[in-house]
């Protein structure tokens, strides 16, 4: 049990030095090209562009890193990614994830529709409840670096759901993204994005 208990705590060391610690101050000073696109606080006042604040440091320190890998890709967001260090990725989603996030509010006639499929899935087609891996309040599942969704621009969702659908985004864990897009419909994935931007 000793023995457990030592690897372990070697274990999360190595973790904690691999990844880094983020200084969300020392972010706020290398966010400033963010700004334009996602808002000065990581709130994106532009739908295509999702919203920062309060998302999951982790989450964030990856998607940071696979855009500069090319593991996830984006026109946009590859130059911006390429000639940041990891500790500059540690700092901005230090600084990006301690911002609270602006309230959202969905289209009324297509939040019923995306509430039944955000919370029960479509067992007819096999599209999964997406309440399983983002919560009830589509807060996200830091633990399993799964993002929080709620509040989020309805527009960047949909082309979040139509890029895994496609198969355009694939730096998913296991396809998992890519399985319950790729079941869904159009008038599904506009639905379901319209009931996330108001979730909280």
């Amino acid at each position: 049990m000793k023995k457990l208990a030592i690897a372990a705590l070697i274990a999360a060391g190595f973790m904690s030095s691999a990844y880094g610690v983020g200084d969300a101050d020392a972010g706020k000073g290398k966010a400033a090209a963010c700004g334009a696109c996602h808002g000065a606080d990581g709130n994106s006042l532009v739908p295509n562009f999702p919203k920062l604040a309060g998302q999951h440091s982790a989450y964030l320190s990856k998607q940071l890193a696979d855009f500069k890998s090319g593991a996830r890709t984006d026109a946009t967001m590859a130059p911006m990614a390429a000639p940041l260090s990891e500790q500059d990725i540690e700092d901005l989603a230090a600084y990006f994830s301690s911002q609270s996030q602006s309230a959202g509010k969905g289209n009324p006639e297509l939040v019923a529709l995306g509430d039944k499929i955000y919370r029960g899935g479509n067992p007819a087609t096999g599209v999964a409840a997406c309440i399983a891996c983002h919560g009830p309040t589509g807060a996200g599942n830091p633990a399993a670096n799964f993002p929080k969704i709620g509040g989020q621009q309805t527009a960047y969702v949909v082309k979040a759901l139509n890029d895994f659908k496609s198969g355009a985004r694939s730096n998913d864990a296991n396809k998992m993204m890519r399985g319950v897009a790729g079941k869904m419909t159009a008038d599904e994935i506009k639905a379901v994005a319209e009931f996330v931007t108001g979730l909280h």
